[in-house]
């Protein structure tokens, strides 16, 4: 499927008969709307009478009113509105914003109006508008909630269990013996490659004389090996095709060679394309969309690739001056900031490269710009990075707030065990520098010190075989020797799409990860296969079976590159509301989980013991955000607006549950336009086998408030009074 988003032309087109008739469905179920469109001499006149329409409700609910005045806000003010307050909140607002126009990055910038009213009053007068069926399908849904057509009925706790039921996993014997097949099916084709010297390896050599027998056994064995399937991974769409046994089809392929000819980097490892099915059995179905919407590009992507923006507008480095938030940084791309506690490295190791790319990737951007590549043999430290190195300590060791490291990239675990060790220990004795020079200062003038140390990486999904015995021997002798400076929480934080990728060898190496003290916390990308109703929480549920606790549940960010994997933030909102409260904790078990960490070995069985006794499927410990356009992550948003085509128009605003750079202050809020419309979205998910029936309350979805953090995830308290001065800021 490929989703076509009109340009702001629209008016110079014929309005379409089926949006029509949706407007005279829209008009008969509302004869109070058609006869104020009818007695309206202008927009306003008409707009105005809407309005009235909308206060007549708020009088008698004042909690919504003062909601939509912003004189309530947070969560616990959100879950205290009814589903008609989120109406007469949405048509306030967007009345407030009518004929107001915005910069739509999905169009390259180009200018798009929201006129909700106005396009309904133009038609009513015979003035076609180019609006689309989409757009008067969100208004319809709009409306038969506000007059109470429409009500929200949250699944019960069986019909979840029963969603989620329907999404098997990786550890699901049945699945794990179709991916041995497709093992068997790789491995058939790099020998064959192999034979005829297409592939070329001085490590992975064949004797003289080999069998295939013999062959077969020593490809099983270099499976293992996590070189192996770095050395031999697919850089080329027809490569692709033969190792998934010629599966993809003509459309499939010709776009793929279209992307390769744009410059988007090909490159997927053989364990994770044996994720991918090929012979389908009924019941696994489908069970693989979101994988495959990791390794397959979409038409958005190749189309947009060469003009993708930054979406995050602080990754945008010039050194001596700060960046959007604020912060001045010791050059253009080792370190990324966005908070006060926080500084991202993003090393000059093997740990800029991936052991695949995902279509989604949030620095394809850099991707685009050359500045990440999968030129392994090129991305091995040079000298200069230990001068680099040495300068980012001395960086971090004078900053009087960082207290949390993330080690990332590209992929932290991609680097090798000695550019990793090298690292960490560079990291420790910064760490230790910092808590001897705090000795010298004075209570309140006492800068932070390091208690967090975080490596991002998606090889326990990619490529587990990376975690070996060894890695994990480096690990765990940082985690000793760090904790006895003041080092309290070691985090893995990976990126687990779907229950599909907990595989038998991913969860071996999360359990040695684990075996190491470090806590393992997930960040899932909410594509639209990954939006289907039961996944997500069918992934927390099997996360949580091998001691993985959900960290985040992020929106997908970007514009139209990523449109075709885009799930609405309407569904978003809708999964938190009623999917994920079903793995609600308890209040009186949340300060249990604060101390899962020190004791990280045994995390099976403390998730275990705490959901036998709360009676939950799952641990929700995530929070559902977006990682704004500006700075930071939020989920607190309004709809505001809607385009012609019926994608949606919402205003952010930052989380004010956290502390942020001090510039927060004067960037304000953020508008952000969907790139597809809610019926755009259901269709997306009919074309996979879904019932939109079972989404209907979808569309009621409209507001949001950043859900507070698990205490899991808070820092600890200093002992001491810390300074109120901020270091390496010029904003």
């Amino acid at each position: 499927m490929s989703l076509t988003i009109n340009s702001h032309t629209h008016k110079k087109k014929k309005t379409s008969s089926k949006a029509a008739q949706i407007l005279q469905k829209l008009l008969k179920e509302n004869p109070q709307l058609q006869q104020l469109a009818d007695k309206s001499t202008d927009v306003s006149a008409f707009a105005g009478g809407v309005r009235e329409m909308a206060m007549e409700y708020m009088k008698a609910h004042p909690d919504a009113y003062r909601f939509y005045r912003f004189k309530t806000q947070g969560h616990e003010a959100l879950a205290a509105l009814g589903w008609q307050d989120f109406s007469a909140i949405r048509m306030l607002d967007y009345l407030d914003h009518e004929g107001s126009s915005y910069a739509d990055l999905n169009l390259r910038g180009k200018k798009v109006k929201s006129e909700a009213f106005g396009i309904i009053w133009q038609e009513v007068r015979g003035q076609e508008t180019g609006a689309t069926e989409e757009f008067f399908l969100d208004m319809l849904h709009l409306f038969r909630q506000f007059r109470g057509r429409a009500t929200r009925q949250a699944p019960s706790r069986r019909q979840v269990l029963e969603w989620m039921d329907a999404h098997p996993s990786g550890l699901d014997p049945r699945i794990v013996q179709i991916r041995r097949k497709n093992k068997e099916r790789i491995i058939r084709v790099i020998i064959d490659k192999l034979d005829q010297g297409i592939f070329r390896s001085r490590r992975f050599v064949f004797p003289e004389g080999a069998t295939m027998e013999e062959k077969l056994r020593l490809m099983i064995e270099w499976w293992d090996n996590h070189l192996f399937h770095l050395k031999f991974a697919v850089r080329d769409p027809d490569t692709l095709n033969e190792m998934l046994g010629f599966s993809l089809n003509d459309q499939t392929m010709d776009l793929l060679h279209r992307a390769r000819e744009r410059g988007i980097p090909f490159f997927v490892n053989p364990y994770y394309l044996s994720l991918l099915n090929v012979d389908v059995p009924d019941f696994a179905r489908g069970a693989d969309l979101a994988i495959r919407y990791y390794v397959i590009y979409s038409k958005e992507l190749v189309d947009e690739f060469g003009h993708i923006v930054a979406w995050e507008k602080e990754d945008i480095v010039e050194p001596g001056k700060p960046n959007a938030a604020g912060w001045l940084l010791p050059n253009s791309h080792n370190i990324h900031r966005r908070y006060p506690e926080v500084a991202i490295m993003i090393p000059d190791t093997m740990g800029r490269a991936c052991a695949g790319l995902c279509a989604s990737c949030q620095r394809m951007y850099d991707f685009q710009r050359g500045n990440l590549n999968f030129n392994l043999e090129k991305l091995k430290p040079k000298e200069s990075w230990n001068d680099k190195l040495a300068m980012i300590m001395k960086y971090w060791e004078d900053d009087s707030q960082l207290r949390d490291i993330l080690i990332t990239g590209g992929d932290a675990l991609m680097s090798s065990d000695k550019s990793m060790d090298k690292i960490l220990n560079a990291v420790y004795e910064m760490a230790v520098r910092k808590k001897k020079k705090n000795e010298t200062l004075p209570d309140g003038e006492k800068h932070a010190e390091i208690q967090r140390i975080r490596l991002g990486t998606r090889l326990p999904v990619y490529l587990p075989q990376r975690i070996t015995e060894e890695l994990t021997r480096i690990l765990a002798a940082f985690r000793e020797k760090a904790s006895k400076v003041g080092v309290r929480q070691f985090v893995i934080q990976t990126h687990f799409q779907s229950p599909m990728e907990v595989t038998p060898e991913a969860r071996q190496g999360l359990m040695r990860l684990t075996a190491a003290g470090w806590t393992v916390t997930n960040q899932l990308v909410f594509t639209a296969p990954a939006s289907r109703r039961g996944h997500t929480s069918k992934l927390r549920q099997v996360l949580n079976d091998v001691g993985v606790l959900p960290y985040y549940t992020f929106s997908v960010k970007g514009y139209k590159e990523n449109a075709f994997k885009f799930a609405t933030n309407a569904r978003a909102a809708q999964e938190q509301m009623e999917e994920k409260r079903v793995g609600e904790i308890p209040v009186e078990y949340r300060k249990r989980i604060r101390s899962f960490p020190l004791d990280a070995e045994n995390m099976v069985e403390h998730i275990d013991t705490l959901r036998q006794e709360a009676d939950i499927p799952f641990l929700a410990t995530d929070r559902n955000v977006l990682n704004l356009p500006g700075v930071g992550k939020s989920m607190t948003y309004r709809v505001i607006g809607i385009t012609h085509d019926g994608r949606r128009i919402l205003e952010f605003d930052h989380d004010h549950t956290r502390v942020h750079s001090p510039v927060i202050d004067k960037l304000g809020k953020f508008v952000i336009i969907e790139s597809k419309s809610i019926a755009q979205y259901l269709a997306q998910l009919e074309e996979m086998g879904e019932d939109p029936a079972d989404y209907e309350s979808i569309w009621g979805y409209s507001i949001g408030e950043t859900e507070p953090r698990m205490s899991i995830y808070e820092y600890p308290d200093f002992d001491f009074a810390l300074t109120e001065k901020i270091t390496n800021y010029g904003g």
